[in-house]
Order: structure tokens, then sequence, then C-alpha cells
């Protein structure tokens, strides 16, 4: 899909978001208008993959008939629909009955079928519960059918449901029924909810330029960058995922065969529904994701909390963005965590070091980390200066990456990128200062990375190349100096040099402008002399 058809889809989409929304605010109607896309994505590939299936049974209906073909092979063929779900298990992971398939729902809707409401509660407790080998409960749970904001009566909310959903299709029909568009457009509008929520939307959203650097930064071999991608990654965690785009980036980085398993986290619950649904909406099967929802910070997930060596989850990857500056409350337990407990634990006021610490934990020995912070983590005293300290003289910090102020819509601080190793080569740290001016590109709200942006910091990372006022390899003994302190301005300054001054020389050209105004100045009395009027003089 090209960026101009992107564009043109998204901003058809939220269009209808924008006129259909009343009295919601933007993120009640995300959580409609994004299940609704899902709900299309689901049933084109099923629809699609049930054509195939069935080749010539499969119904050719006239034209003015909008069933559903497959409601009306159901009817007439009963006894092998068992037969034919299992088959359809096999090949799609899921099956969706077809009263439930997007194309019956959008007919109810255009018809302004009284039904519509309930067929959809039904409909979406079905994929919920049935569709898949594995229970996606409560992926919907976020969808108020039955809010008041839909409208004050049932008959209300059906008739304003109709409306909704014959305006998405209405605005889908006119673009490719290709899955992947489906996906790009899903990301679109998260991005374009993100931006109109504002701060709220940091909690899930990741801008795709940041995005893109750290998975590019993470699929590269470990120990050398310079030879290029891994070929397989067999497992890839994100802690704090949001709406999963930073896995997905991931994933995007090493093609669709490249990845094992992805296990994400999410605390939030709409989030971790979008999460699961985005997975689901790019073409990822059910038994290749695995999304939790619970906190990171209290590791409540069990996968997390093997104590067989042999079994513990050890990742060739670790991404995440998580909460900045995220105030906790650790306790004595806490101190003892299998996590934490060679290191220390971060302060309450900023769980920063904690979140990293939690990922570092499953980072497999030939992996690479690649966590966004906010550059107090560089220098802040303390409890963090020891966590810091410690990281440093046991190798573990490969290299910092200092980002333009106002990438994201949550904050307008400079944010760091930290690239974390448990078995890193160069003892040294390399320090890129990406943040001054002719590194980005300044939007009106917003700031940008472009593509050339991305490209230098990648493969500035790649080649551990340095460059003046914008990277530098830094060995241990300065580093300690320095107190272990990663302030990046204290190692690449962004500052031109001043230019050398000679004093002959100004002496001379000033000594030379002197003699040409005493020159002009005498011809210029001249003329006044014969004018009558009295001369000028140097001062």
């Amino acid at each position: 899909m090209t960026k101009e058809q992107l564009s043109q889809l998204g901003k058809t989409l939220w269009g209808i978001a924008d006129d259909l929304r009343g009295a919601m605010n933007a993120d009640d109607f995300r959580d409609y208008m994004l299940s609704f896309l899902f709900l299309r994505y689901l049933s084109d590939n099923y629809e699609a993959a049930a054509k195939k299936e069935l080749g010539s049974d499969y119904p050719k209906l006239e034209a003015d008939d909008r069933r559903a073909p497959l409601s009306v092979w159901y009817r007439d063929n009963a006894e092998d629909v068992t037969e034919f779900e299992k088959q359809m298990r096999r090949k799609m992971h899921y099956v969706i009955h077809p009263d439930y398939l997007w194309s019956s729902i959008a007919e109810m809707a255009r018809t302004q079928d009284a039904e519509l409401l309930q067929t959809l509660v039904r409909g979406f407790k079905h994929i919920e519960n049935e569709s898949f080998a594995s229970t996606f409960q409560g992926l919907f749970s976020e969808i108020n059918l039955h809010s008041e904001k839909l409208g004050r009566s049932a008959t209300d909310r059906n008739k304003k449901l109709c409306t909704i959903i014959s305006k998405i299709a209405d605005g889908i029909a006119q673009f490719s029924t290709d899955s992947d568009i489906l996906g790009d457009a899903y990301e679109y509008l998260i991005g374009q909810f993100a931006a109109g929520s504002g701060k709220k939307a940091g909690e899930f959203y990741t801008p795709q330029s940041v995005s893109t650097i750290l998975s590019r930064i993470v699929t590269l071999d470990s120990q050398d960058p310079s030879t290029g991608k891994k070929k397989k990654l067999n497992r890839v965690l994100d802690f704090a995922c949001g709406s999963g785009s930073l896995l997905l980036n991931v994933r995007n980085q090493m093609g669709p065969h490249g990845i094992g398993m992805i296990y994400g986290q999410e605390n939030n619950i709409t989030t971790y529904n979008l999460a699961r649904m985005n997975m689901l909406l790019h073409g990822l099967k059910d038994t290749e994701f695995n999304i939790h929802h619970g906190d990171t910070l209290e590791n409540d997930w069990d996968i997390l909390n093997e104590m067989n060596p042999a079994k513990k989850l050890q990742c060739d990857a670790v991404v995440a963005n998580p909460p900045f500056s995220y105030r906790w409350e650790p306790n004595e337990v806490m101190g003892e965590d299998f996590r934490f407990k060679s290191h220390g634990l971060a302060p309450k006021s900023a769980a920063d070091f904690a979140f990293l610490l939690h990922g570092f934990h499953f980072l497999g020995d030939e992996g690479t980390m690649a966590i966004i912070l906010p550059h107090g983590v560089l220098f802040r005293g303390g409890a963090e200066s020891r966590i810091r300290t410690k990281l440093l003289k046991d190798g573990h910090i490969d290299t910092v990456i200092g980002l333009p102020s106002n990438l994201f819509f949550s904050t307008g601080i400079p944010v760091c990128i930290l690239v974390l190793k448990k078995c890193k080569k160069p003892n040294d740290v390399l320090f890129i200062n990406a943040a001054s001016s002719e590194h980005f590109e300044k939007g009106k709200r917003q700031n940008y990375l472009l593509p050339e942006h991305i490209d230098q910091i990648v493969g500035t990372y790649r080649y551990r190349k340095e460059e003046e006022r914008y990277a530098r390899r830094v060995g241990m003994e300065e580093i300690e100096k320095n107190d272990y302190n990663l302030n990046i301005s204290r190692y690449v300054s962004t500052a031109e040099a001043e230019k050398e001054i000679h004093l002959d020389e100004v002496h001379k050209k000033l000594t030379e402008i002197d003699q040409r105004i005493a020159k002009s100045t005498e011809t210029h009395n001249t003329y006044l002399k014969e004018l009558g009027l009295p001369s000028l003089s140097i001062h």
C-alpha cells in the first residue's frame, strides 16, 4: 500500500470517526472503530479461505443478493459444517459463524435491522470464546454496546450502530481488501487517535520512527552488528507493549517467518485488547504470540517466574518503551526479587531502572535489548547511580543514543535509547548525540525523524562509527573518571568549536580599515571645502 493510499484510507476512516462519535470522546470511539476494522479483517481472511476450500461448492449469489455466501452454504450443508470448521481451524487457526461475518453485520446495518445490536453482542462473545483454539476472553470488553453514549434506548443504540457500521463499510469499500492494508490502516488510526489523545497516548503508542530504530538495532547480530541481521529470533519480548506496534516492527524487520514466538505484557486493559487485535490483524496466528495482561513490576506472569534455569525464558531481543519516571512502591521483599537482587532497587520516584532490570533479566546471552528512557537515568544519583555503575562495570551498557525533544505525543522531554547486552565485545560505550537540529525535522506540534536520520543512527550503531559532534566511542577509564555519569553532552558536544583568532591578522586588518577611513575622509573634505562647508574630523 502506498503512503498516499494509506493516508487517504486513514483520512476516510478518521473523517467517519470525527463525524459519528457525537457524545463520545476520541478514546471511547477508537475502541468501536478499531474493533469493527478488526472484525472486517478476520471476516475477509476467513471468507477468502472458505472460498478456496469449498471451490466450486462455494455459493455464487445474484448481484442483488447481499447475504454472506457462506451463510447460504451453512444452511444447505448443515451435515458438513463440523468437518468444514475442523479443516478451517487447521488452515486459518480460527472460525467465524456466518451470522457474525462482517458482510452479514454490514448488511444488517444497511437494512437498519432491529436485531443488529443483539447480533453484535452474540458475535463478539462467539469470537472471544469459540473462534480460536486459545480463548481471547475480554477481547471486546472495552466496547460497551449498551452505553448511553450510543443512545438512550436500545432502539436508539441499534440505530446509531447501523449508521456507524454502514459508514465504515462504505468508507472501506472503495479500497482494496488486501489484508495488509487493513493492518496498515489499523496502525495509522492508532497513531491518529494517539495524536488526538495527547498525553494519555504515551501509554500505548511509540512513534514509528523511534520504533524502527529499536527494531533495526535488536535484529542485527549482537556480537558483530556490522555483519547484518540475525537469521532468526527465537523469542522476542516487550514487557510494556502498548498496542504492540514495537513488536510488530521487529517482526517486520525479520519477515513473517523470522521470529519463533512473540511475548508481550501490558497493564492497561484497553491497550492489552488493542495489542491482541493488532497481532491478529497483521497476520500472526494465535500460536505465534502470547500477550499477557498484568503488572510488569509485580511480575505476575507465570511464564516469567520459572525458576528452573533450563526452562527460564531467554529472549534473543527485548524492546520496550515503558512509562517514563513512573512512581512505584518497592518493598523489602522486592529487594530479594531475582530481577533486582544483584543491582538494587530503583527509587520510588522513578521506576525506570526497575523496568530496565526486568527486561534485562530475560535477555539471552546472545541477545540485544533496546529500551527508551528519560535522560535522567544517565546521570541521576543515589540508587540509580549504583545500578548504572554496576551495569557499566559489568560491561552491559553498549550504546547510548540521545534523541530530539518533542518526538512523543505523551511528553515534550528528550529521551534516550539504551542498548544493553550480556556478552559485549568492545570495552567502551558508543555515544550517539542525535538531538541537535540538523538531525531531525521540526514540525508545528511534533518533531520528526526522517528516514535519513534513522539510517544515520542505525548505521552509526552498526559500524560503531565515530563522527565529530555526533558520535564517539568512550573508554571505561574516562567514564570512571566521570563517576559513571553517562550524560551524553559530556562525551559528545554538539557545540561548534570557536574559530581560532590570530591577533596579528586582526591588527593588520584593523590598520587597513583605519587607513581606508582616513583616505575617504580626506576626499570627502575636499568636496566639502569646494562647497564652502566645514570639514569632517576623524575621531
